[in-house]
């Protein structure tokens, strides 16, 4: 019987020096728990992992334990302890281990149980340490890319919106000036109808324009809106809109600032200003002449804007979650697509902005927007 063990022992311990060997020239380090001593064996590699030499970490657990950064030590402990009480036939966790030069490495820690004593509780564990290091900054790297891609094909899709919606209101704004010239009873209300058309004609060109530049900087990797007057854009905006604002006999009032500043996109900006306004003579009340009043406050760091309408409003309590969201109509008009608000939010979170809304059904809506003054737009 004693020749028996003696022979097992051997073997156990010439396969355990195979794999040791094995390791030695494979970057791999090794480790030994041994319970009852509470002392672990770190190989040369995995000292060489962490930046240590051989006689600079001793054979106390707490040597690498408390390396481990502190967002993995749970799972670390979980992971092991799952190990050690059976729940799971083999250790394995990645986490993060500080450096000797105070920067984290990755590791795959791995382990097994070897050796049991007569009441059948672990007394060794053999295990390794890998360093993934330059495997986990290959995956962070692809996922960058992906990211990027995925940011990408939403500018897309936000671009496919914006010419849509906008060319579609443009053609809506052509065929009522036409409409409207044909019947015409005297030369002069033609020649006014030919100056509103000259006038949105103008408009769309440079809505073009600024559509042709925002294709352009699409493949950039960081985007930086221009430099840009509050106060001239929305008087382009609310020239752009003057015959819909006439026709409709709405009373506009601009209080914006003319010497607040910002770095946004021009054709974001002419974008939400476009719809904001649309938006508010679209759904203005039967029984009221539409009143708009846009106002601004530029503190140190924002811009705050503020656009009242005295139209239809909207119920928040019934649509509150729903408002910005793709696709979304509350009011049965026919032409409505439910693009205009998602739009208006997704242009301002992509420079760091905010939209919100204050309404009450059958007397108006107020919408607030904060725009940081400089902002890169977010990947």
């Amino acid at each position: 019987m004693k020749i028996n063990e003696n022979a097992k022992n051997e073997d156990s311990t010439f396969e355990e020096l195979k794999w040791k060997f094995a390791l030695q020239n494979s970057g791999i380090g090794l480790w030994d728990w041994n319970s009852k001593t509470s002392k672990v064996f770190y190989s040369k590699e995995s000292k060489q992992i962490i930046g240590f030499n051989e006689d600079e970490i001793s054979s106390e657990a707490s040597e690498w334990d408390k390396r481990v950064h502190r967002d993995d030590i749970d799972d670390y402990y979980e992971d092991f302890n799952n190990h050690i009480n059976g729940d799971n036939p083999e250790y394995k966790n990645i986490h993060r281990i500080l450096h000797k030069d105070n920067t984290y490495r990755w590791i795959l820690d791995q382990g097994k149980i070897i050796e049991y004593d007569d009441n059948g509780k672990p007394v060794r564990i053999i295990g390794t340490h890998t360093d993934i290091t330059k495997q986990k900054e290959t995956e962070r790297s692809l996922k960058k890319s992906i990211d990027l891609i995925t940011v990408q094909n939403n500018r897309l899709q936000s671009f496919a919106h914006i010419v849509s919606h906008n060319l579609k209101e443009y053609a809506s704004n052509f065929e009522s000036i036409i409409t409207f010239h044909d019947e015409a009873d005297s030369e002069a209300e033609k020649q006014e109808m030919f100056r509103h058309l000259r006038t949105v004609s103008k408009a769309l060109s440079k809505t073009l324009l600024n559509l042709r530049h925002y294709v352009s900087v699409q493949s950039k990797k960081h985007i930086k809106g221009n430099v840009m007057s509050v106060g001239r854009e929305v008087n382009l905006a609310v020239n752009d809109l003057s015959y819909l604002i006439a026709e409709s006999s709405t009373i506009l009032y601009n209080n914006v600032e003319h010497d607040c500043n910002i770095c946004f996109s021009s054709s974001y900006f002419q974008s939400i200003m476009h719809n904001l306004i649309t938006n508010a003579i679209k759904y203005k009340h039967p029984d009221r002449k539409p009143e708009i009043t846009i106002s601004s406050n530029c503190t140190k760091d924002n811009l705050e804007l503020t656009i009242t309408d005295n139209g239809l409003g909207l119920d928040l309590d019934r649509y509150g979650n729903e408002v910005f969201g793709l696709y979304k109509t509350f009011h049965k008009n026919k032409d409505a697509e439910g693009v205009g608000l998602y739009l208006i939010k997704s242009q301002l979170e992509a420079f760091g902005g905010t939209i919100t809304i204050n309404s009450t059904k059958d007397v108006g809506s107020t919408f607030n927007i904060i725009i940081p003054k400089q902002k890169k737009i977010q990947l």
